[in-house]
């Protein structure tokens, strides 16, 4: 449970999960799918010693950066 408990409250606070208003058709499990795999690609990426939500911001601000977390 306590892993589980963990993904989901990472999702809540960094993706705002929880907010989120998408509801048609196959929208919920696309989008969950997308915040998965972008938590999964940003905790692998470790030059930046910072939490999930401040490394995500990062990634919409810099090219660079984003790259290096989309590319590895």
């Amino acid at each position: 449970w306590r892993i589980e408990n963990s993904l989901h409250w990472v999702l809540d606070v960094s993706m705002g999960e929880d907010a989120c208003r998408i509801w048609q058709d196959h929208a919920p499990e696309n989008m969950a799918t997308l915040r998965r795999t972008a938590v999964s690609l940003l905790k692998q990426e470790r030059s930046n010693h910072r939490g999930i939500k401040a490394r995500s911001k990062k990634a919409c601000l810099d090219d660079d950066y984003r790259l290096k977390v989309l590319v590895g």
